[in-house]
């Protein structure tokens, strides 16, 4: 049975900046979709293509709190450059995720990688937020650095393009990242024409971002930018192509608990709210310059 389109929301009309590198339209929460409609997802900011252009000034986020959550980017195009209080570090090129699990406490920077910050080029980049269970908000803070050729890879019959499993399993492929809760992340590439089938379990909560092109989903059409939510009826997605796509196919169990957000803390009540907020001001996230 084919899974309910419950609405199609168009990109924003205008992007926001987080930092001064990463140009953002927010599609969670956003176009009425609550945290707790589509958890355990809790944020998703998608960096359209743009050039910002070369700069001796390194763009980007300087040193930030998290905890209680992951955080999930994958690199489209361009370079981001990242450190952390753990003392990780690394940087994530096209093709790449990094999924930082924050849990416990974590500061953490991200930027334009140095010399794709003085040539300049095309800038596209997704950053997801998955919240954790309870009982898994105070997990150490560590990182899984997925490089391209990691990811899980089904090439599609016939030409029509290739599924990067980042999470989860499509056709019996597994993706490389390990989840606290069941959760499916699809980096998918189709040539125009293709068409593909995915089974779904009805209870996850569903979207899907047209990152590039325009696509059929379901016999409903998705222009690019746009943002599929479906409902929790059905468990097969159709896509077919209209021209060569991206997109992005996310789905996950609900966390069925409280969210309380405030900024860079996701927990389960205030009261934990504000001793996030008092174990960041007595410096136990750690240190980073």
């Amino acid at each position: 049975m084919k899974k309910l389109i419950e609405k199609v929301i168009p990109r924003p009309a205008r992007p926001g900046m987080v930092g001064d590198g990463f140009r953002v339209y927010n599609m969670i929460p956003g176009g009425g979709i609550s945290q707790q409609r589509i958890s355990p997802f809790l944020l998703l900011d998608f960096n359209a293509e743009f050039d910002f252009g070369p700069s001796d000034h390194i763009r980007g986020v300087d040193v930030h709190p998290h905890k209680g959550f992951e955080t999930v980017t994958i690199a489209y195009k361009g370079s981001v450059a990242h450190h952390d209080s753990t003392g990780n570090s690394g940087v994530i090129n096209a093709g790449d995720v990094q999924w930082m699990t924050a849990g416990a406490g974590i500061l953490h920077k991200e930027y334009h990688e140095k010399e794709f910050s003085k040539t300049g080029g095309p800038f596209e980049m997704v950053q997801l937020w998955v919240n954790l269970p309870k009982k898994d908000k105070a997990t150490p803070a560590h990182y899984q650095a997925i490089t391209a050729n990691q990811m899980g890879k089904v090439k599609l019959p016939n030409n029509s393009g290739l599924i990067n499993v980042i999470a989860g399993v499509f056709n019996e492929t597994k993706g490389p990242a390990n989840t606290y809760s069941p959760v499916n992340l699809f980096d998918i590439k189709l040539n125009k024409g293709a068409e593909v089938n995915f089974a779904i379990p009805a209870n996850h909560n569903t979207a899907m971002l047209v990152i590039n092109g325009s696509v059929e989903v379901n016999d409903q059409k998705a222009a690019e930018h746009s943002f599929v939510l479906f409902g929790n009826t059905g468990d097969n997605i159709a896509l077919k192509a209209n021209d060569n796509a991206v997109l992005l196919l996310l789905s996950g169990e609900p966390i069925n608990e409280p969210i309380v957000s405030y900024g860079p803390f996701v927990m389960n009540t205030q009261e934990e709210i504000h001793e996030a907020i008092k174990d960041f001001q007595m410096g136990k996230f750690g240190v980073l310059e």
